[in-house]
């Protein structure tokens, strides 16, 4: 048990640096060292890789998440947002699900507040799309997918069935791409259960506003990539924006009008709003100033990292958002966090990127690897193995392995559960036909 004078960490988000840097500390401190608090909306971590195979049907969405408090030993979980921080007084306020706010007093405070969906002001995207960083948006769209299927089976309205039949992707990136390929995948794959739906009744649509997809993998396996969704009859619309989806009407750029039940979005992410409103600074973006070691700029005591921090890199840019930069960093801050405690010298964060895995559904991706270029199904298989090694705990390990394990030999399920989103539905309709 920490003593009363053990200096208070607190630890802000569930995500990968809160996380990996709570896992860290753990590891590193001895238990009278430090007193460890994490706040976090969720009891859970989500392992956002793996959310595009939640999507398509192929890991159980319970896999996909850490659960925080088996994963963290000596760790206190308050699940709640955090509502304002007053640095200079070392306190923070955070508000419960239920209840009252209550403060929290810290000597160091981590912050890995994470990011959201960056919305554009289009006509009509507030209110039809869907985006794709949370467990639930992923269990919806496949359920939206499945019940579109349906909806395509039993009507005779044609235009009913084009629209229910017409999939639109705003954002070429990687979550875009993946999520795009593994559902499309599923859905040609469940046709098969279908008497009136046929894979060339699909119709999968990718908008990118630039002039190729997923920037961040090589140029000639981006263009492998884009073959490959083209040669699955998916219409990729480059350097094109959408521009209206007012009623399910898709008009891009281009003068291109289809109507659509389906629209995702994911054209960027940008910082929680709160980031700004925390009295720290922060740059044009949005994004914390933190310095190599992963210090707040001006603010002893405050550390950052992940998509809320413009972590340098030794080029003059910063790190990009990704998942493998996020859980590195948070390792780093945690070491030069004890080493603050300890008094002994802090390192830079550096990191030489191991490369891009990308899944273009089942038994096919690209993979960039320290100047290895590699295409079709080992990188498929090199990215699943690689995800089992990242996630913590043996336990998340083996559910994940055995439900890849259990999908190889099977075909997919066709189950949309959709009702699950109105839990409420059966009785509200029960007692109004009851009159109850």
């Amino acid at each position: 048990m920490p003593s009363s004078t053990a200096p208070r960490i607190l630890l802000v988000g569930g995500g990968y640096v809160g996380l990996y840097a709570a896992l860290r500390l753990e590891r590193r401190l001895r238990p009278d060292e430090a007193d460890l608090t994490l706040v976090s909306p969720e009891n859970f971590m989500v392992y956002q890789p793996l959310l595009p195979e939640v999507a398509s049907g192929t890991l159980e969405p319970r896999h996909a998440v850490v659960p925080l408090r088996q994963a963290l030993r000596r760790t206190r979980l308050v699940t709640g947002r955090l509502e304002a921080l007053d640095h200079p007084g070392r306190l923070a306020t955070v508000a419960p699900h239920d209840g009252p706010a209550r403060e929290l007093r810290y000597d160091h405070v981590v912050l890995g507040l994470g990011s959201m969906t960056r919305v554009l002001p289009i006509p009509g995207v507030a209110e039809r799309a869907v985006g794709f960083q949370t467990v639930t948006e992923a269990i919806h769209l496949r359920n939206h997918v499945l019940a579109r299927l349906e909806v395509a089976e039993a009507t005779d309205d044609e235009r009913a069935r084009r629209r229910a039949l017409t999939f639109v992707f705003v954002g070429g990136g990687y979550t875009g791409v993946e999520a795009l390929a593994e559902l499309e995948d599923m859905a040609r794959a469940c046709c098969d259960a279908f008497t009136r739906v046929r894979p060339p009744d699909l119709r999968w649509i990718l908008v990118e506003a630039t002039d190729g997809i997923l920037p961040t993998v090589e140029p000639g396996l981006a263009a492998h990539a884009l073959r490959t969704l083209r040669s699955r009859g998916i219409e990729v619309h480059l350097e094109t924006t959408l521009e209206s989806a007012e009623d399910g009407r898709m008009r891009l750029s281009t003068g291109v009008e289809v109507e659509a039940d389906t629209l995702v979005w994911m054209a960027g992410i940008r910082p929680q709003a709160l980031t700004g409103e925390l009295g720290l600074p922060v740059d044009d973006s949005g994004r914390l100033v933190v310095d190599s070691e992963l210090r707040v700029a001006g603010a002893g005591g405050a550390w950052a990292a992940g998509d809320n921090a413009a972590v340098p890199d030794p080029g003059g840019g910063h790190y990009p958002p990704t998942a493998q930069h996020a859980q590195r960093a948070a390792r780093r801050l945690a070491d030069n966090l004890v080493a603050t405690l300890r008094d002994e010298p802090l390192r830079p964060f550096r990191h030489d990127s191991l490369g891009e895995l990308v899944t273009l559904g089942r038994y096919k991706g690209v993979a960039s690897m320290r100047g290895l270029e590699l295409r079709g199904f080992l990188p498929w298989l090199l990215r699943r193995l690689y995800y089992v090694v990242q996630v913590p705990t043996v336990n998340r390990k083996l559910r994940i392995v055995v439900d890849w394990l259990v999908g190889i030999p099977f075909r997919r399920e066709i189950v949309s559960l959709g009702s699950l989103e109105d839990p409420r539905l059966p009785i509200d309709r029960a007692a109004r036909e009851t009159g109850g």
